[in-house]
């Protein structure tokens, strides 16, 4: 059994750039008939244009895992931390991030 485990294991390398990660508070999707798409965009306050960050482009079969493990990890986190805010109440896009406007 423990062999079998090992054959299964995947090595993943993570460079330092990408450990960073990019910050997104915007994602949109579309699919296809063969795959999805996601954005994942930044939203600045102020700035009348957002910028996409990061597109990931998958198949349906790994869409509906991907949508799995997030799931989980949402349950996982909501038994750590408490319930995350629902935010169906909020402002529409474009967001109103608050305060006043800042002039350059």
């Amino acid at each position: 059994m423990e062999n079998q485990e090992q054959g299964n294991q995947i090595n993943i390398e993570l460079s330092e750039e990408m450990a960073e990660g990019i910050y997104a508070n915007l994602a949109m999707i579309a699919h296809s008939n063969t795959e999805f798409v996601i954005d994942f965009i930044r939203l600045m306050p102020g700035v009348p244009k957002a910028k996409v960050k990061s597109r990931i482009v998958m198949t349906p079969e790994h869409a509906v895992r991907f949508l799995q493990a997030l799931k989980d990890n949402v349950e996982r986190y909501q038994d750590s931390f408490g319930d995350i805010k629902d935010m169906s109440d909020m402002p529409k896009i474009p967001f109103n991030f608050g305060g006043t406007m800042g002039q350059a």
